[in-house]
């Protein structure tokens, strides 16, 4: 007879369970549960190793057989491994299995804002970032050599647990960091500490980086700088990431390899040619034409082959210039009311209108912002019409 069932439980098993079982069990839900695959529960994969780091250990089980979890905490067996995550990777390590945790820092990710000037020419940018280090004073114990001895309160963990007996058979485990040494596992004597770093064991220092912006890169874009994030004791550097942020650009717009762009003419220009240079983001000046017979239509759309960005890592390809055109027509009373005759003249013939008696003839004025918000208004009210539910024409009364 066992005490208390829940670690059993939590791995699905009786608890006549060997160890073979208890394996077996805890594959399959450490890797289900794992952070990575499930992070939406954490707490269940940190249960899950808890329980199986009490029933794999023979003097753990008996104690916890005999009086539960309550009894492993009295029974000065605290020892092994606290983190899930170092459990997970002892189990695979030295199960068979080829996956292993590289514990490292966290990263450092900086956005960095970029000119489309930039992403097409390329650029060396200087940045400067303030980076945790490992403190060279001390070499990271946080103080003298000999002075560092770990708490006695979390036995090293960092970590205090807490029992909490909500009914007869069923108690509550809590953890919280550990009060004596806030999260640390050590404690420091304060006249021994590290001058530089107070006993913190890392410092803060200034990391100048030159980022090279390659010709053809995007938004968006991560420049991974490795081993260069901030340092902590005992784990490998984190990587400082920079993601590039393009500025929006005054003439052109990026689309995937090619470049957009508006351009303005006038009706002349439109319908007899002309000739319109451009100024690209390197600077350059081309030339593109409208030869005289061709024609451009309102929202035309024309290409220029080989003239968008560069291809990432193959520069001396390029995207398109992709080139929508407006036309700009003359106000009303710009031509002499003579040269419209002449340009009627000139233009292909209009379609005639065919007239009956039986037509009405109405009178077109402008559209102006003002037309629009009567239009609102009115709108507005049919609504608010529409949604009385009484008989059509009734109107409910107001106080």
């Amino acid at each position: 007879m066992v005490k208390e069932t829940r670690y059993y439980d939590v791995l699905g098993v009786r608890p006549t369970a060997t160890d073979q079982e208890l394996k077996k069990a805890y594959r399959k839900l450490a890797l289900k549960y794992h952070p990575d695959k499930n992070p939406d529960e954490p707490e269940k994969f940190k249960e899950i190793s808890m329980a199986y780091e009490t029933l794999s250990d023979a003097k753990k089980r008996r104690l916890y057989d005999e009086g539960g979890e309550e009894a492993v905490k009295e029974g000065g067996v605290g020892g092994g491994v606290h983190d899930p995550m170092d459990l997970f990777d002892m189990f695979f390590k030295f199960g068979g299995g080829s996956r292993t945790r590289e514990r490292r820092g966290k990263d450092v990710i900086h956005q960095l804002g970029v000119t489309l000037e930039e992403l097409y020419n390329g650029s060396v940018r200087k940045l400067a970032l303030q980076k945790q280090v490992v403190c060279d004073k001390c070499e990271g114990r946080g103080g003298k050599k000999g002075a560092v001895d770990k708490c006695g309160s979390c036995r090293g963990t960092g970590v205090e647990v807490h029992i909490r007996h909500l009914s007869p058979g069923m108690v509550q485990q809590i953890q919280s960091m550990c009060s004596s040494c806030e999260g640390q596992g050590e404690r420091i004597n304060p006249k021994d500490r590290c001058k530089a770093c107070q006993g913190r064991k890392i410092t803060r220092e200034r990391k100048i980086l030159e980022v090279h912006i390659d010709k053809g890169m995007k938004d968006g874009q991560k420049i991974t700088f490795r081993g260069e994030g901030d340092q902590e004791p005992g784990l490998e550097p984190g990587d400082i990431i920079i993601i590039l942020d393009e500025k929006q650009n005054e003439v052109f717009r990026r689309r995937g390899h090619d470049l957009l762009m508006q351009m303005n003419i006038d009706l002349v220009e439109a319908l007899c040619g002309f000739q319109k240079t451009i100024t690209m983001l390197d600077k350059r000046e081309i030339i593109i034409r409208l030869h005289r017979g061709e024609v451009i239509k309102p929202n035309d759309i024309k290409m220029v082959p080989n003239e968008g960005m560069p291809l990432y890592k193959d520069p001396f390809e390029k995207g398109r210039l992709i080139i929508q055109f407006s036309i700009n027509f003359p106000a009303a009373g710009e031509i002499a009311t003579p040269k419209l005759a002449e340009l009627e003249e000139l233009l292909p013939d209009r379609t005639e209108c065919i007239v009956t008696d039986d037509m009405e003839e109405v009178t077109m004025t402008d559209y102006t912002l003002e037309h629009e918000q009567q239009g609102y208004h009115r709108n507005a009210y049919d609504q608010d019409d529409d949604d009385h539910h009484g008989p059509r024409g009734m109107q409910c009364q107001t106080h």
